[in-house]
C-alpha cells in the first residue's frame, strides 16, 4: 500500500476555516463596494466644493493684481506667495506644460472651473519642470498661471476613508475569528465526542446550554452515548453469562471423556471438539470485553510482533520474514494489542497456506510514516494464500463471518478479524484489507504513535 501526503484547499478543510474564509470574503466584499459607492457619491460635492474653492481663489487674486497700484503688485505677489501660497507666472507659449490625470474628479472639476472662467482656461499638474496645481486665467489680454500646491485639491478625505475603512477591515478579521470559533466550538465538541464513540470509548458528555439547537442535538447524543453504554454492558453481562453457563457442561464432558472407556481415535476427536467449543467461548468473551481508558501505557508493538513471529516460527511448516523499525511506541492496551496480532498470525495460520505446499508463508513490514499530516505506524502482515474475492473483503471484518469457500474449510466462531477490527478502532486505528498484487492476503493497521 502507498501512502501520500495531501495537503487540503481551504474550503476543503476545517469549518472553522471555512467560516472564517466566508466571513472574510463577505467583510472584504461589503467594504470594498461600500468605499465604490462612496467614492462615486461623494465625487461631485467634493469637486463642486473644490471648484467653487478654486474659482474664489483665481477670481480675487485676478481683482487684487488689477486693481492694486503698478508699484505694489511686486510686493502683494510675495505676500500672496509666502502667506496664501498663491504663485502667479506669465504664461508663455514655449512652457514645457504636463496635463493633470483625467480622472473622473477632475473631470468633473475642469468643467465647473471652466464654467466660471471661461472655456479657454487651462490646466496642468506640471509647468517647466514645477509641479503643482496649476490654473490659467487672463488680465486685459494677457495670459497668466496661477500655482496652488497639489494638497489644495488632492483627495485627502478618500485616502482618510481608505485608512478608515482598512483599519475595520482589520478589526472585522478579528472579530471574524472569535465569531467562527464561538460558532464551531460545539461542533468541534460534537465531531472530538464522535471520535471517541467510533474508536470505542466513551467520551464526555456534552454541555447541555447554548442555542436551542445546540442544546437539542447534545442531548440527544448524550442518550445516545448513555444508551449505547448500557446496551454494551448488557451484551458483555450475557454473554459472561451464557459463556460462564457452557462452560459447566463443557468441563464436566470434559471430565467424563477422560473416565469413560473409549479407544484413542474417539477420546482424542472429542477432546478436540471440546477445547475448540472452549475457544469460540473464549472468542465470545474477548469481543464482549470492554476497553479501559485508565490502563493505558505506552509500549513497543515491533516487540510484540517479534515475539509472535519467535513463537509461529518454530513451526516446520512455517516461514515468517520480517523488516521491523524499533521502537514503533504506541498507547494503548499492551495484552489487547498482542491479542490482535496473534489474531492475525492465527487467521492466516488456517487460511493463508500456500496452495502449492500447505506451508504457511508471512511477511511483516512496520515502519512509522507521515500520513494525513500526521504520524502513523504502519504494520502489513501478508500472507501468500489464495487470497479472498474481491467483492467479500469489506464483510470480513463483520462479526460471525466466515468465507469457507474462499479460503478452505476450517473450524472458528467468526469472529477473529471482528475482534481485531474492534482492538484496532479502540486503539483510534485504522485496518485495510486487500488482495496483494502478487497474490496473498495483505492486512494493514495503521496507529498514532505514543507522544
Amino acid at each position: 500500500m502507498q501512502y501520500t501526503y495531501q495537503v487540503l484547499p481551504w474550503y476543503r478543510s476545517g469549518l472553522f476555516w471555512r467560516t472564517f474564509f466566508l466571513l472574510s470574503l463577505l467583510m472584504t466584499a461589503s467594504m470594498t463596494v461600500w468605499f465604490a459607492s462612496f467614492k462615486v457619491v461623494e465625487r461631485k460635492p467634493r469637486a463642486q466644493q473644490v471648484s467653487a474653492q478654486i474659482v474664489s481663489i483665481v477670481t480675487l487674486t485676478r481683482a487684487a493684481l488689477t486693481h492694486a497700484a503698478a508699484d505694489k503688485r511686486r510686493q502683494l505677489l510675495v505676500d500672496l506667495a509666502s502667506n496664501e501660497g498663491i504663485q502667479i507666472y506669465l504664461l508663455e507659449d514655449d512652457d514645457r506644460i504636463i496635463e493633470p490625470d483625467t480622472n473622473a474628479f477632475f473631470q468633473e472639476l475642469s468643467v465647473r472651473v471652466r464654467q466660471k472662467l471661461g472655456v479657454e482656461t487651462r490646466f496642468a499638474r506640471e509647468v517647466n519642470d514645477e509641479s503643482g496645481f496649476w490654473v490659467s486665467f487672463v488680465i486685459d489680454a494677457d495670459h497668466y498661471w496661477l500655482r496652488l500646491d497639489s494638497d489644495r485639491i488632492q483627495d485627502e478625505t478618500g485616502l482618510q476613508i481608505l485608512g478608515w475603512a482598512s483599519i475595520t477591515l482589520i478589526l472585522t478579521l478579528i472579530g471574524a475569528i472569535f465569531i467562527s470559533k464561538f460558532v464551531n466550538n460545539p461542533l468541534s465538541q460534537l465531531s472530538a465526542a464522535a471520535r471517541e464513540l467510533a474508536n470505542g470509548r466513551t467520551p464526555q458528555a456534552l454541555p447541555e446550554e447554548g442555542p436551542r439547537e445546540i442544546r437539542e442535538t447534545n442531548l440527544s447524543f448524550n442518550q445516545m452515548v448513555t444508551d449505547l453504554a448500557r446496551i454494551e454492558q448488557d451484551r458483555a453481562l450475557i454473554l459472561a453469562g451464557i459463556s460462564h453457563d457452557l462452560r459447566t457442561p463443557i468441563t464436566r464432558m470434559q471430565l467424563e471423556v477422560e473416565m469413560a472407556s473409549l479407544d484413542d481415535a474417539a477420546r482424542t476427536g472429542m477432546q478436540s471438539d471440546l477445547a475448540q467449543m472452549d475457544s469460540i467461548i473464549n472468542q465470545f468473551l474477548d469481543y464482549a470485553k470492554p476497553f479501559e481508558d485508565h490502563t493505558v501505557v505506552a509500549f513497543d508493538i515491533s516487540e510484540i510482533c517479534k515475539q509472535a513471529i519467535v513463537q509461529y516460527a518454530r513451526n516446520e511448516d512455517t516461514e515468517i520474514s520480517f523488516d521491523l523499525e524499533s521502537e514503533l511506541l504506541m498507547n494503548g492496551l499492551e495484552i489487547e494489542i498482542r491479542r490482535c496480532i496473534v489474531n492475525l498470525f492465527e487467521n492466516a495460520r488456517r487460511y493463508g497456506r500456500s496452495l502449492n505446499d500447505d506451508k504457511l508463508r508471512l511477511h511483516i513490514t512496520g515502519k512509522k510514516v507521515f500520513l494525513d499530516e500526521q504520524s502513523r505506524i504502519i504494520l502489513s502482515i501478508r500472507d501468500f494464500g489464495p487470497g479472498v474475492p474481491a467483492s467479500e473483503l469489506m464483510r470480513m471484518l463483520q462479526p460471525f463471518t466466515r468465507l469457507d469457500i474462499a479460503r478452505g474449510q476450517a473450524n472458528g466462531s467468526g469472529l477473529g478479524l471482528a475482534i481485531v477490527d474492534r482492538i484496532v478502532k479502540r486503539h483510534s486505528g485504522k485496518i485495510n484489507i486487500e488482495n496483494h498484487r502478487d497474490g496473498g492476503l495483505d492486512i494493514t493497521l495503521s496507529f498514532p504513535p505514543a507522544r
